[in-house]
């Protein structure tokens, strides 16, 4: 057993390569294994850039009211409680609404060494885009 004790850790900001506004992340893991997570908190207007991961990846959603979105589909609201599922491959991005802030877990799993593939930013017109709630 291994208790990793909230605040033990710092905050760390998340990088502008790969999210547009203000985003920090929180007690990073990792599981036994390939498993790894963090907490991740968006400001609002906040979000990842598009990305993909090799073998998907859940985020849970536990504050606030966030969007997420995968290519091609409707932007979706989420509240706390909402549980997302990205298939492995599946291009999509995932931030808080535009006047409330959003925080999840994001957890995904390592293939041969890579856990996600960043790419492009959300521009704020796809951002804005239709909601579907």
């Amino acid at each position: 057993m291994d208790i990793m004790r909230s605040g033990s850790r710092p905050s760390g900001k998340g990088p502008a390569d790969y999210f547009t506004g203000t985003v920090r992340t929180d007690a990073p893991f990792a599981g036994s294994g390939n498993l790894s997570g963090t907490t991740v908190t968006f400001e609002p207007g906040a979000r990842t850039a598009w990305h993909t991961h090799p073998l998907g990846q859940t985020i849970i959603i536990t504050f606030g009211l966030g969007r997420v979105q995968r290519e091609g589909g409707a932007i979706e609201e989420v509240r706390p409680g909402d549980i997302v599922f990205f298939a492995p491959g599946e291009k999509h991005w995932h931030g808080a609404g535009p006047d409330n802030a959003m925080s999840h877990i994001a957890i995904a799993e390592m293939k041969d060494g890579k856990v996600v593939d960043w790419l492009e930013h959300v521009s704020d017109a796809d951002y804005a885009g239709e909601v579907r709630s």
